[in-house]
C-alpha cells in the first residue's frame, strides 16, 4: 500500500492532483490510499487513481489499525507534525522533504516560496517519480439537477483579510447580470449571509444564492459546467483550473506566484497588486483592497475573449474512472 497524506481543503487537493498521478503511474500495481477529511470524499472521487481515503480532520494521530505501508508519502508540509504522523505507521519507506526537527535528513529542501503544484512534483522528482504539474484536469461529473452555463460569485475565504469587499462582488455581479450573465452566488453554509447580501446589493432574485446548498461534489459540478467563475484565493479557483472553466482570482496577501493558476493559460486571471504592507487586524489585505471594479471587469472581458478564441482546444478534462474502492 501507498499512504499518502495531502488533502485538508479544496486547494490543497487540487494542487496535489500532478503529484497524486505521479504515484499512481509509480506504484500501478499498489493500493494508493489517500489521508483527507470525510466531507472531501465527493471531490477524491474525481480525482481517479486513488483506491481509499483514510478520514482524518487534521494533523495528529491517525489510528491506522492496517499492516504498515509499503510507502508512505507527506504531501502536506515539511514537518515535524505531519513527518511525526506518517512515522507513527510504520511505513517501509517514507518520501518527504527533509527535516532535522522531525528526525529526517532524506529528501530535498523545502523552498519557501515555491508554487504549491510545483513543490510537490520537485519532491517526487527527487525521489525519482517524474510528475507532470500540467496534470491538473479533474474528472468532470454530470450537472445533475444544477444549473450550466451561469457565472459564479463566490465572496467567501476562510480569513477575512483574503475576502475582496462585498460590495465590489456586487458591483460586478450586478454588471454581469445586467450584460445577460446568470449569476449565482456560490460558499459555504458560514457564507450563506455574506453570499445572501452580495445577491442583494446586485439585485439577484433569492434562489441565485446557493451558498449552503451544494457540497464539494455538486460546488465542483457547478464550475465544471459554467461560464465564468471570480472570486478569491480559494479552492473553487482551483476547480475552475481543473475543469479549465474561465476565472478571474483576486489574489491577496499570497501572490498567484505561490497559488495562482498556470500563467500559460489566458482563460485564466489571477489580479494581485501586492506586495503590499500587511494591513492590522483582520481587515482585507492592502494587495487585495487595491483591486476595484473596473480591473476586475476588465480582466472578465479578457478572459472571456480568451476562452472564445481557444474554444474547444483548452486543457481536457479527465474521463470518468473507477471509484473509491473502499473507505475506512
Amino acid at each position: 500500500m501507498i499512504l499518502v497524506l495531502r488533502a485538508l481543503g479544496v486547494g490543497d487537493l487540487a494542487t496535489g492532483v500532478p503529484a497524486l498521478r505521479a504515484l499512481r503511474a509509480a506504484y500501478p500495481g499498489g493500493e494508493l490510499a489517500l489521508v483527507a477529511p470525510r466531507w472531501l470524499s465527493p471531490l477524491v472521487e474525481l480525482v481517479g487513481g486513488v483506491d481509499r481515503q483514510v478520514f482524518a480532520d487534521g494533523l495528529g494521530h491517525l489510528g491506522w489499525s492496517g499492516p504498515p505501508p509499503a510507502v508512505a508519502v507527506n504531501l502536506h508540509g515539511r514537518g515535524p507534525q505531519s513527518h511525526r504522523m506518517l512515522a507513527e505507521v510504520r511505513p517501509g519507506r517514507l518520501l518527504a522533504f527533509a527535516n532535522a526537527e522531525a528526525g529526517w535528513r532524506d529528501g530535498p529542501p523545502w523552498r519557501a516560496e515555491e508554487h504549491e503544484v510545483d513543490r510537490w512534483c520537485r519532491m517526487l522528482g527527487w525521489y525519482g517519480i517524474p510528475a507532470d504539474r500540467t496534470d491538473l484536469a479533474l474528472r468532470r461529473p454530470g450537472p445533475g439537477g444544477l444549473p450550466t452555463g451561469v457565472t459564479i460569485v463566490h465572496p467567501g475565504a476562510k480569513a477575512a483579510r483574503r475576502r475582496w469587499p462585498a460590495e465590489r462582488f456586487a458591483a460586478v455581479a450586478r454588471e454581469l447580470a445586467g450584460r445577460g450573465h446568470r449569476v449565482v452566488v456560490t460558499g459555504s453554509a458560514a457564507e450563506r449571509d455574506l453570499a445572501a447580501a452580495v445577491a442583494r446589493r446586485a439585485g439577484l432574485p433569492a434562489d441565485a444564492v446557493l451558498a449552503g446548498k451544494t457540497d464539494v461534489g455538486e460546488l465542483a459540478a457547478l464550475v465544471a459546467h459554467a461560464r465564468l467563475v471570480l472570486c478569491g484565493d480559494t479552492g473553487t479557483g482551483h476547480l475552475a483550473t481543473a475543469y479549465a472553466t474561465p476565472s478571474v482570482l483576486l489574489f491577496g496577501p499570497v501572490p498567484p506566484a505561490a497559488w495562482g493558476p498556470p500563467p500559460d493559460r489566458p482563460w485564466h486571471e489571477a489580479l494581485w497588486a501586492g506586495p503590499r504592507p500587511g494591513g492590522d487586524g483582520p481587515a482585507v489585505h492592502p494587495a487585495l483592497a487595491e483591486l476595484d471594479v473596473p480591473a476586475v471587469l476588465a480582466a472578465v472581458d479578457r478572459v472571456s475573449a480568451a476562452a472564445r478564441s481557444v474554444a474547444g482546444t483548452r486543457i481536457p478534462v479527465q474521463t470518468a474512472g473507477p471509484p473509491l474502492a473502499t473507505r475506512r
